[in-house]
């Protein structure tokens, strides 16, 4: 972790934060810790915390009048200009800044001191490489567990178990891996229900003339393992032109003269500069000033136009397959567009992908355990910039238009895709840290760090679509999902790029609303199920009353419990569950442990605490209470008496130490 002799200057007041809508600024503390960056306002109303690990650049501009400007871009797209009135101190905080948010190595970064109230091995047995396949059907006839890279000495960059055509040899396999990029031999992915597969590769070292008969027999027993198809595509997601450059460095593709019955494609993705360049177009766009000049802006930045290529490439796989023909993809490498089109084309696919828990398990998959170069890609330490790249920020932005397409075939919501965004950046959880399976295990993430999904386990009820599997039937939600890539129908992500700018979104979504309703519904049914039991529970008491006035030689006592049991046969469990019955005052408790009416959080623009509401202080509903808070008003999860399933739910600081609720449940 980034020492506290980083920091020159953890103080500084009377710094001006500019708003470029109007000239209402702020005027407040700048504070720098370890962790964050953090402006307050005198009166406290208004707050920004910010991770250090967010910061993408710090730039000192000239000198104004009022003093001395610094300009911050932050990886989760917030802009701010803060103006410090004495240069001296501008200066510090720009050095401290710039240490703060590269540090020197990966063992410095926040993970590795972040506590979290729950167990750290939360989440961490999210995803099991050979339970995800058995749920795919495999191993079968067809495909078979390889355990040649079980050290990484294969691939290092690959998974330590791969499944391979069963009629590949070692031998195939080896020479196969000496003839791909980086080692990155073509492998299984994904298997459709109809025996088509997914598999993934990186590019051969074929230059112009190059040829590995091992290779070709490689993709010979994959098209094998389809006894319904007479042939594979092979997708290469680079441009034409590109591929024929990389050719000429002694890669390239594969040569249809020397691979029997495979269809070749070239599909137009451009590659990581390329995509650098254009989200850096597109967030300079905040500065526009007319509409002109941000529509023009919006064309030429060409980011739209790469989200629709992305996701043309994800169908022509997903409908190949889905028509019974395997395909193997690559790009350079096979960990950047790779991952992109194999995850999107499964997500396509597979309905089970399409829920929270099947969503981690795909980025597990093929984003994770195939290795992408997250820590490279995202800049998690000083390195060179040029390697860094939003390839993963693309993936989640196309599943975001796959989200507004089919709005009731997501488990998840718009919420859970910006938290993955951002966590992705903010190093707090050590799920994405490292560049493949390797490097995490040589870490000791597992042990040393907090898994985001054990974060995102204790607070579904944010993530959770209400509209999910609505006036939908069973045919339609396990359909492959065909996108709409008209280019009305790709969107700009308002809410991702743009989320920060003041006046830009109304006061409450409809999302939010909807989310708010379904929350508060499922409080009140789960409390309705509690309320039935205890009545049954309290009519088993009367059954027993009744049982004791016939029997008068029975006395209340210990026997009487014992008498009771062999009587009640509807008692389920032992003289803890007898005793629950007799507790006919719990009911009144747990009435008041879930909040029958929520306040409509609309008119709400403060918490209790003063706090103002805006997007870096969002509003929450305590689910005890009804009342709305802040996110530091809010107490830990609690599993509230009055839900019948236990569930951990969102109360504040005031109800979770409320005697009536009971302690925090591990789910």
């Amino acid at each position: 972790m980034n020492s506290i002799e980083s920091i020159k200057r953890s103080m500084v007041e009377n710094v001006r934060l500019l708003d470029k809508y109007s000239n209402n600024h702020s005027v407040g503390t700048l504070y720098l810790t370890v962790t964050h960056l953090i402006f307050v306002d005198p009166n406290g109303k208004k707050q920004i915390w910010v991770l250090n690990t967010h910061i993408a650049s710090v730039e000192k501009l000239p000198l104004s009048t009022t003093g001395s400007p610094l300009l911050i871009k932050f990886k989760h797209f917030l802009v701010v200009t803060f103006v410090i009135a004495k240069e001296r101190d501008c200066h510090d905080v720009y050095l401290t800044l710039l240490k703060l948010s590269s540090p020197a190595s990966i063992e410095d970064l926040y993970c590795f001191n972040y506590q979290d109230p729950w167990p750290q091995h939360l989440g961490w047995n999210v995803f099991n490489t050979q339970r995800e396949f058995q749920r795919q059907g495999v191993p079968n006839e067809e495909w078979s567990l390889s355990y040649l890279n079980t050290s990484y000495e294969l691939c290092d960059t690959y998974p330590r178990y791969l499944y391979v055509p069963t009629t590949c040899t070692s031998n195939v396999l080896v020479e196969s891996a000496r003839f791909r990029s980086k080692g990155r031999l073509p492998v299984l992915t994904y298997l459709y229900e109809n025996k088509a597969a997914i598999c993934r590769c990186s590019q051969p070292l074929s230059g112009f003339n190059a040829r590995c008969p091992e290779d070709e027999q490689m993709l010979y027993n994959v098209l094998c393992t389809n006894r319904n198809a007479k042939y594979i595509y092979v997708v290469d997601t680079r441009p034409r032109i590109n591929a024929m450059a990389n050719r000429a460095a002694g890669k390239g593709y594969e040569n249809e003269n020397f691979y029997d019955n495979i269809k070749f494609k070239f599909f137009g993705i451009e590659n990581i500069h390329v995509m650098r360049a254009s989200l850096s177009k597109l967030i300079d766009l905040q500065k526009s000033t007319s509409m002109s000049s941000f529509l023009t802006g919006l064309e030429s930045c060409g980011w739209l136009k790469h989200i629709k290529s992305i996701l043309e490439t994800a169908w022509f796989i997903a409908q190949a397959v889905s028509n019974g023909i395997t395909v193997v993809v690559h790009c350079s490498d096979g960990w950047d567009r790779t991952a992109q089109v194999c995850s999107l084309a499964s997500l396509l696919l597979d309905p089970f992908y399409r829920t929270i828990q099947g969503f981690q398990i795909l980025i597990e998959k093929d984003w994770l355990s195939f290795g992408h170069k997250f820590s490279d890609r995202y800049g998690y330490v000083v390195g060179d910039s040029k390697e860094q790249a939003p390839i993963f920020t693309q993936f989640i932005d196309a599943t975001y238009q796959l989200l507004q397409q089919f709005p009731y075939a997501f488990q998840f919501n718009e919420v859970f895709l910006l938290t993955l965004h951002d966590h992705v950046h903010s190093c707090q959880y050590g799920t994405f840290i490292g560049n493949c399976e390797k490097d995490r295990q040589r870490f000791g993430l597992t042990e040393r760090t907090y898994s985001l999904w054990g974060y995102l386990t204790k607070h579904l009820n944010e993530y959770t679509n209400p509209l999910y599997g609505r006036n939908a039937s069973k045919e339609e939600m396990n359909a492959v999902m065909q996108p709409k890539l008209a280019p009305q129908s790709i969107t700009l992500w308002r809410g991702l790029y743009y989320r920060f700018e003041n006046g830009v979104h109304p006061r409450e979504t409809l999302e939010d609303l909807l989310l708010t309703t379904h929350d508060h519904t499922t409080s009140m049914e789960d409390h309705v199920k509690l309320l039935i039991k205890r009545m049954n529970s309290l009519g088993q008491l009367v059954s027993m009353n009744a049982v004791q006035k016939k029997d008068e030689n029975v006395k209340f006592d210990t026997n009487m419990k014992e008498f009771l049991s062999e009587k009640i046969i509807n008692v389920e469990g032992d003289e803890d569950t007898f005793n629950e019955i007799l507790k006919t005052n719990q009911i009144e408790d747990e009435m008041k442990a879930v909040a029958l009416d929520w306040k409509s959080s609309r008119n709400i623009s403060e918490c209790t605490c003063s706090i103002t509401f805006d997007v870096f202080n969002r509003k929450y509903h305590c689910w005890s209470c009804g009342n709305v808070f802040c996110t530091r008003c809010m107490g830990v999860h609690k599993a509230l008496v009055g839900h019948v399933t236990k569930k951990a739910v969102p109360t504040c600081k005031i109800c979770s130490r409320n005697p009536s609720i009971s302690s925090p449940t591990r789910t």
